[in-house]
């Protein structure tokens, strides 16, 4: 039978008329195969859309499953199919904005939204999408530098499928999505991309290595800070403690002494104390003179070096002087009792013979 129901297509490429009766009109050059014959009845496959025409003017637009025409009155002009069609856009050459020309291609998604406008609207639709895409393209490159292509391919896709719905609304056809497949930059710009890409990696490898002896030399000044701190913090302590021990050590040593003091003052003051620190002063004289000549080969000697009792005759008739006048002092600051003015004491009377003497 002249023209069978084929395979369903959706913007049918550029083909040979179809010839089948006399009174069949020839079909578009966009259609690459037959269309379905009118024979009253007709089964319409899910997904397509089959534009009639009554006596040359359009009738109805078929749906999917059982139809019913009226042969000879009614033919099937177009047929249209709803899903979502891709087409390859050739590649083409552009200028960016920075004058290097690109070639480009890229692959359009588009579905037929109203079959009536896409049947009647435009004569080949696909070649004016392809045609549009590939205009919209040239424009939109020419906007940008070389380097903003690659970075904004997702902004140029948007671009595109926005100028391309706006064209192509009064063709029933809307644009789902455009993808660009690829860039082929020239050779000499390519190998100065190359070029400046081992170069922005050589400048980051040494801003790194120099923000890592940046980050070294603080790390060392930090340490070295630090450990002068400690140490400082550390002598700091042991000045303290060094200072507490020496201050307690004094203290310990002046109330040694003081007890000292006390108690060799209690023991002079009791019955022949003068006799003992007598003995006491003999012995150190004698020892002292057993140290001579030790340390140095100068010694100076007084005149009567071998009379020991006149030596410690002297330094009792000293400690006297320094207790008698002690005792003077303690007198005055204590004021006179009202009576007899008392008998002085029998250590101050002694301490006067032994000064005479």
């Amino acid at each position: 039978v002249c023209g069978a129901p084929s395979r369903a297509f959706s913007f049918p490429q550029r083909a040979q008329q179809l010839k089948c009766s006399a009174w069949l009109a020839p079909a578009p050059q966009r259609l690459n195969s037959g269309l379905p014959v009118n024979i009253g009845v007709l089964f319409v496959p899910q997904q397509e859309a089959w534009v009639v025409e009554r006596m040359g003017r359009f009738h109805r637009i078929l749906e999917p499953g059982l139809n019913f025409l009226i042969p000879l009155l009614d033919r099937i002009r177009y047929v249209q199919s709803l899903k979502e069609i891709v087409i390859n856009v050739p590649e083409q050459s552009a200028v960016t904005l920075d004058n290097v020309t690109l070639q480009i291609d890229g692959v359009l998604y588009l579905r037929v939204m109203d079959p009536y406008k896409a049947s009647y609207g435009v004569e080949d639709p696909e070649y004016a999408v392809t045609q549009l895409a590939q205009t919209t393209m040239r424009s939109e490159l020419g906007k940008l530098s070389l380097d903003r292509v690659f970075r904004e391919r997702e902004s140029l896709n948007a671009n595109i499928v926005d100028a391309i719905n706006q064209a192509s609304d009064c063709w029933g056809i809307r644009c789902l999505r455009y993808e660009i497949k690829d860039i082929h930059v020239p050779p000499r710009v390519k190998e100065s991309m190359q070029m400046q890409v081992e170069a922005e990696r050589r400048k980051r490898a040494t801003v790194l290595e120099s923000e890592g002896t940046r980050e070294s030399a603080i790390n060392v000044a930090e340490g070295q800070k630090q450990a002068q701190i400690l140490a400082s913090e550390a002598e700091k302590a042991e000045q303290i403690n060094k200072a507490a021990g020496e201050a307690n050590a004094m203290l310990v040593r002046a109330k040694a002494k003081a007890e000292a003091i006390q108690l060799l003052a209690a023991a002079l003051a009791q019955q022949h104390g003068s006799a003992a620190a007598s003995l006491s002063v003999a012995e150190q004289y004698v020892s002292a003179f057993s140290k001579l000549a030790k340390d140095s080969n100068t010694v100076l000697l007084p005149a009567n070096t071998g009379d020991i009792t006149h030596m410690v005759t002297q330094a009792l008739g000293i400690y006297t002087t320094l207790t008698k006048t002690q005792a003077v002092k303690t007198q005055d600051e204590i004021p006179p009792a009202h009576g007899d003015p008392q008998p002085p004491s029998t250590e101050v009377l002694k301490a006067e013979q032994a000064t005479s003497s």
